[in-house]
């Protein structure tokens, strides 16, 4: 299931389930995403800093659902931090199958964007946060008109030199995000893998936020979740498995901000390092 194209002149909500809005920082960001032709609707507990870390999960939750509920809102666009998690429960699932939007964050929102797949089988997109905006380099606003403007995107774009690890070509669900966050879904209650699908897993990380032994453990608990036998990883992953790997500069926590459909039907070729989306998943 897929969400219609925004029309310059549609409304982007902005919430923020995990972390606190700062009203100086977001004026810039609003401005940002206006300049490109868009209206903005904030959420109305985005600035709040209830626990003292954060606004409560309800809060958080309340922007969220009432986002999705919102026929004036196109795409609910939201940035990370440490917290998605939480509001996982209090997300109203059956609204956001019945009403299709476009969901857009990276790092923290990987929980969200997963388990809005998972729920209820909408495309959800990863690579991207309001903050981006603030100061939008024009590879990453070229991906952003591309895959919510003008649509029918086939091939990814990319920013940055493929590193083939292991060599071969696969297909299947596009899935992934943030490494911790991903590794956080498995065996819980808002994102269960079919074992009869193949995937194509994308992940990302950044040494700030963990060293090499980090990410490697966060490596294993995935592997050891049952999902190992249906995606790609690593170099040691790739040869256990048989299965295709590269790494890049494309996406995430870096300069580029490629963007990645979660959902959609993929191709991937290790050996001339290119990645293909199906335009009609």
């Amino acid at each position: 299931m897929q969400a219609e194209l925004l029309q310059i002149g549609d409304t982007i909500g902005i919430v923020a389930p995990s972390h606190v809005a700062e009203r100086e920082r977001y004026e810039a960001i609003l401005a940002g995403i206006r300049a490109r032709g868009f209206a903005v609707k904030t959420g109305e507990n985005m600035y709040k800093n209830t626990y003292g870390y954060l606004a409560s999960e309800q809060e958080r939750a309340d922007d969220f659902n009432a986002m999705v509920r919102d026929p004036a809102v196109k795409m609910v666009f939201f940035g990370g931090g440490n917290g998605g998690a939480e509001v996982l429960p209090l997300l109203d699932y059956d609204a956001i199958a019945r009403h299709p939007k476009l969901y857009v964050s990276y790092s923290d929102g990987t929980s969200i964007l997963n388990a809005i797949y998972a729920k209820t089988g909408l495309i959800t997109y990863y690579g991207q946060s309001p903050g981006n905006f603030a100061e939008l380099t024009p590879y990453d606003e070229a991906q952003f008109m591309s895959h919510f403007v003008r649509g029918g995107v086939t091939d990814f774009v990319p920013n940055s030199r493929w590193h083939t690890l292991t060599q071969g070509v696969c297909e299947g669900t596009l899935i992934g995000g943030y490494t911790v966050n991903f590794a956080l879904l498995m065996r819980g209650d808002y994102f269960r893998h079919d074992p009869n699908e193949r995937y194509v897993l994308f992940l990302e990380d950044h040494e700030m936020f963990g060293d090499v032994a980090f990410v490697s453990a966060m490596l294993s608990h995935i592997e050891q979740s049952g999902f190992a036998g249906s995606v790609g990883r690593l170099r040691r992953f790739g040869e256990r498995y048989g299965v295709p790997v590269v790494y890049c500069d494309d996406f995430g926590h870096g300069a580029n901000h490629a963007i990645l459909p979660i959902g959609c039907r993929a191709t991937f070729d290790a050996t001339r390092r290119t990645l293909r989306f199906d335009a009609n998943t």
